[in-house]
């Protein structure tokens, strides 16, 4: 057992699918490629430039906050969090500090501090590494791109009541499927749209497997992948275990993630609140939440879409598909679209075939299962559970389909891929193959079960696989009984 239990509390951004940005009317557009074009006075804080709240933007983190079970704010104001850095062009950062928009909650069992809104900032982008590569020291130099200052920025603080990375991304991965399914973010990790931050502290493990008081906390920031979440949780955990078993002091700091050397290095000392100097922005009024119609909880709560664990429950209890396959869907939409038009009510047999085609066959063609019909796909579906085709035929017709308007069962009568099911033919075949291997029937008779399964090969072998597997078993276990 581990001398030291970890305690990880989580603060994850979100960059919200607003047309707009936060506080002014520049496009909110993450996917630009050119620098510094979606920019005005506003975000770049000239002078005299003065802010407007993007409705929008606060409605979609009520909306997020409502799917949590979360209590909204009665009323709620913005603040200004002083701290310089190149990608900060006003010298501070508007966010929310004593009046949240959202407090309580909760998600996968986590339970949530806050949610609140801010905007986000620019993006730095250094030479070093083209400089270090040429040994042009000279050539070292940062480019700000403000594009993104200004982006509106979902925040969630959760309670630190998380003891392990597995639960830490099990929670992020959750939120994003959320946001997702909200459609108030993309929450993409690879473009920067999902952020995830861990405050790690460690507490020595009492003898019944409680830990103590918890020690210091450190922080990792910018974690952009699940897969770095999880190893610098881990490997933030270890360090601090062998500080403290060598007798060392953890210090409360702000570290960062190194990708290639798998470890997490000191940025700065970790600042407390006070050190930004917070004060209500004097350019933004107070919102009362009660007084804005579309920011009614019963209003919202009306148009929620299905969350992902009411997905989940759905998929399970009207379909009766496994557990892996609703997990594939719950976390690939256009794929459940697609499944829920094929899937019958009450019919789990002929939902969870459908489902093994959809999940090995289609979901391996990428784009190419569009070009294919519900329609069609569910007559296929029909086909193999009647025995009309085989396995191996509805993969054959499957690899057509997406090129071919044609029904499934036309395309079988085209390449002869119908199921032989004439019980003289049938049985035919089953005469020839036990001739042929009397050797192996002789085994079946005395006791060897897998000898069977030989026979049934031998005959879908000289049938050139069109003949129905199972009638073929029926009839061999009929004669050699």
């Amino acid at each position: 057992m581990d001398k030291y239990i970890p305690t990880i509390g989580l603060e994850i951004h979100a960059e919200l699918k607003t047309r707009t940005k936060m506080f002014c009317d520049c496009k909110n557009d993450s996917g630009e490629e050119r620098p510094n074009v979606n920019i005005c006075p506003v975000c770049l804080g000239h002078p005299g430039a003065l802010p407007v709240i993007n409705r929008e933007a606060v409605w979609s983190v009520l909306k997020v906050g409502a799917a949590l079970g979360g209590h909204f704010a009665i009323t709620t104001e913005f603040d200004r969090k002083n701290y310089f850095y190149p990608d900060i062009p006003k010298g501070y950062q508007i966010s929310q500090y004593k009046h949240p928009l959202v407090s309580g909650g909760g998600l996968s069992g986590v339970k949530i501090t806050r949610v609140h809104l801010e905007e986000d900032t620019g993006t730095s982008i250094h030479s070093s590494s083209f400089a270090k590569a040429t040994a042009d020291k000279e050539g070292e130099y940062s480019l700000v791109n403000f594009n993104r200052a200004g982006v509106p920025l979902m925040e969630l603080v959760t309670e630190p009541v998380i003891h392990s990375a597995t639960v830490a991304v099990k929670f992020a991965k959750e939120l994003q499927l959320l946001l997702q399914y909200l459609e108030v973010a993309e929450a993409n990790m690879e473009k920067g749209e999902m952020r995830v931050e861990a405050n790690i502290s460690l507490a020595p493990r009492s003898p019944d497997g409680v830990g103590g008081k918890l020690g210091t906390k450190v922080e990792i920031k910018n974690l952009n992948s699940f897969k770095a979440t999880e190893k610098a949780i881990i490997y933030e955990t270890k360090r601090q275990s062998d500080l403290l078993e060598r007798g060392e002091n953890v210090v409360q700091e702000t570290r960062g993630w190194n990708e290639e050397r798998g470890e997490t290095f000191s940025q700065r000392q970790k600042e407390e609140s006070h050190d930004y100097r917070y004060f209500p922005d004097p350019d933004l009024p107070k919102i009362d939440i009660t007084k804005v119609f579309e920011f009614n909880r019963e209003n919202i709560l009306a148009t929620l879409p299905q969350t992902p664990q009411n997905k989940r429950e759905n998929l399970s209890s009207e379909f009766g598909i496994k557990e892996s396959d609703i997990e594939f869907y719950v976390n690939n939409i256009l794929f459940m679209n697609f499944a829920e038009q094929i899937f019958r009510s009450g019919d789990s047999a002929f939902n969870q075939l459908a489902s093994n085609y959809i999940v090995s066959d289609l979901a391996s063609r990428g784009e190419d299962y569009r070009k294919i019909s519900p329609a069609n796909f569910t007559q296929l579906i029909e086909m193999i559970s009647a025995g009309k085709i085989s396995s191996r035929g509805a993969k054959d017709i499957l690899e057509i389909m997406p090129d071919s308007p044609k029904p499934p069962e036309v395309i079988a009568q085209e390449k002869n891929l119908m199921q032989k099911s004439n019980m003289s033919e049938l049985e035919e075949i089953v005469n020839e193959v036990m001739t042929q291997n009397q050797s192996i029937v002789l085994e079946y008779r005395n006791g060897k079960i897998s000898a069977l399964q030989f026979l049934v090969g031998q005959a879908m072998k000289k049938s050139a696989g069109s003949a129905n597997p199972q009638m073929l078993k029926e009839i061999l276990e009929k004669r050699m009984s």
